[in-house]
């Protein structure tokens, strides 16, 4: 399987390059680094995609690996596209807020309103029964929820059953912390999209999947969403497995042993709806959809929305989101004050709504490229064997993109050297910045 790997990564590959112009030096020899990073012989990589921007221009879009991996003993594989789609787990949260700053901008939804009011039922947390909760906390991680008690559940449940004391889901309120009072603490957690989804089915009638189609995808002229089971023909085929020399219920990594499909195995079976959706009461439960990490799309669709992130709102023409907009969603809402939060060992420092903030202070785990120069907003994503990033320097008009499919060895114990991602995030990203960013070929 490796050497099938190997033999797909340098064949064809499409460059996109700024203004049309051939391949630069620096080109040539990024092809080289991540093909050699895919293909790594001890921590090989099912397959990759990747995308960079320079002063608002695409300048490099690439893909390595494969999309599908013969798992079934059929002989079937499929490679990366520049159309493939992957899970781009919790770079959702990201898709997720701009359509819900849509809404907000339409007056449906408003920031710093108690969200009980929208939702239908009182929104508290026990230990602080008089502080409200808002849109805001919920996209700046400081609502004081938590995942302690599950982030998802089924269409025949009702967020209401989980978050009010007495109710059929509710056990022993996991899901509220004590460390602070809404506003107050940082602790990233899932589950406040699961309510930022429901919150937009509340306020538009729509069923969240085919809102934010409404709302971003169609737009723009995109492809994907956060409900397979709705994609085209085409679309389904253009979805990436995600892999990893693991089983999928175990923490067991054989890294010499076959890769295990994780999620969006379609080569293998369909994708099917989610249970029960023909009686889900639109509004009770957005979870169902994952508005936290659910979304595939390519990394040339994301490409598209972060020049769209570029110009202030706009695609082809169009007003997609207001600046106004952009320019509160990128704000710092939260800064680590060294006890105000968990940075997750040096990751989170700052974030803005539905966006982390990165700079370039040496010592800090969110150091996006090595000796520094790359200030970005944006977010990353790991779930089912991907990781991903997506980052942008809205000031500098410069961006990168990696969509990582699956790993053969556990990517914990190949930590990176002077950041919190792992060192293969590391390898990747500052290949994209030194030879498509800065278009440096030495």
């Amino acid at each position: 399987m490796r050497a099938l790997i190997g033999a797909v990564l340098l064949g064809g590959m499409s460059h996109a390059m700024a203004g049309g112009a051939g391949p630069s030096p620096a080109t040539a020899v990024l092809d080289r680094e991540l093909a050699a990073i895919v293909n790594d012989a001890q921590r090989p990589l099912s397959g990759l995609s990747v995308l960079a921007i320079r002063d608002g221009k695409v300048a490099y879009h690439q893909q390595f690996g494969l999309r599908r991996l013969d798992t079934a003993g059929n002989g079937v594989t499929a490679p990366v596209t520049p159309t493939t789609m992957f899970r781009i787990a919790s770079i959702s949260k990201m898709m997720t807020t701009f359509g819900a700053m849509k809404l907000v901008e339409e007056g449906k939804l408003r920031l710093d309103e108690d969200v009980g009011t929208v939702l239908g039922f009182p929104l508290r947390n026990p230990a602080y029964p008089d502080r409200v909760i808002t849109l805001r906390h919920l996209l700046s991680h400081t609502s004081t929820l938590r995942d302690d008690a599950g982030y998802s559940w089924g269409a025949d449940t009702a967020l209401r059953e989980v978050l009010l004391p007495g109710g059929k889901r509710y056990g022993k309120g996991g899901m509220w912390a004590r460390d602070g009072a809404p506003g107050e603490y940082f602790t990233y957690c899932n589950l406040n999209w699961g309510l930022v989804g429901t919150l937009m089915e509340r306020a538009s009638g729509e069923r969240f999947d085919r809102l934010m189609k409404r709302l971003l995808l169609q737009p723009m002229g995109l492809h994907g969403g956060y409900n397979p089971s709705e994609f085209t023909a085409q679309e389904v085929s253009d979805t990436a497995t995600l892999y990893r020399r693991r089983t999928r219920d175990t923490e067991i990594w054989n890294p010499q042993g076959p890769w295990i499909a994780q999620v969006d195995d379609f080569g293998v079976a369909a994708p099917l709806a989610p249970a029960g959706i023909d009686k889900y009461e639109i509004g009770s439960n957005g979870t169902l959809f994952s508005p936290t990490g659910g979304m595939r799309i390519s990394a040339g669709d994301m490409g598209k929305i972060m020049l769209m992130l570029i110009n202030n709102g706009r695609h082809e023409g169009r007003q997609i989101l207001r600046p106004e907009s952009l320019k509160t969603m990128f704000a710092e809402q939260w800064h680590y004050n060294g006890r105000n939060g968990d940075t997750l060992k040096g990751l989170y420092h700052s974030w803005g709504l539905g966006t982390q903030r990165f700079d370039n202070e040496a010592g800090r785990g969110n150091r996006l490229v090595q000796g520094g120069g790359f200030n970005a907003v944006g977010h990353l994503g790991e779930a089912y064997g991907l990781i991903s990033t997506f980052v942008v320097d809205l000031q500098r008009k410069n961006g990168m993109v990696s969509l990582i499919g699956g790993f053969a060895s556990d990517p914990d114990a190949y930590p990176g050297e002077y950041s919190a991602h792992t060192r293969t995030e590391e390898l990747i990203l500052n290949a994209l910045y030194r030879r498509a960013v800065l278009d440096d070929p030495r």
